[in-house]
């Protein structure tokens, strides 16, 4: 079985996520890490793109999950977004990481994120 793994690091959109009317009301900055687990033997052999996993176009659908229906929970956005990654009959696992660089909190902290990792 392989090993292989499609990244995707550092996407930064603009979401309305959190429990408090300040986050809802303006919004913050949230960075999403997704690590694919696949076979790209398939797509190394063939050089095609359909045998492998389009990350452009994965990036944008995360990117609207992000910045679409606000939701309380990081936790419930990273989930989110591992549903769109499993969406590709390809992808055999996935690790979504959200980061919330902006969280409120009243200490000074470097980074705040929440990782699921779904099979």
């Amino acid at each position: 079985m392989s090993s292989d793994r499609i990244q995707i690091v550092g996407l930064r959109v603009r979401g309305q996520h959190g429990v408090l009317p300040v986050e809802r009301r303006d919004g913050q900055d949230f960075v999403v890490d997704v690590a694919l687990d696949l076979d790209l033997r398939p797509a190394a052999a063939s050089d095609d793109l359909a045998t492998t996993v389009d990350y452009g176009a994965l990036a944008e659908r995360l990117a609207a999950v992000v910045a679409g229906e606000p939701v309380d929970l990081i936790e419930t956005l990273a989930g989110r977004l591992a549903d769109v990654c499993l969406q590709s009959p390809l992808v055999r696992s996935a690790e979504v990481t959200v980061h919330k660089p902006q969280a409120p909190i009243p200490v000074p902290f470097g980074d705040v994120s929440v990782t699921v990792v779904r099979p």
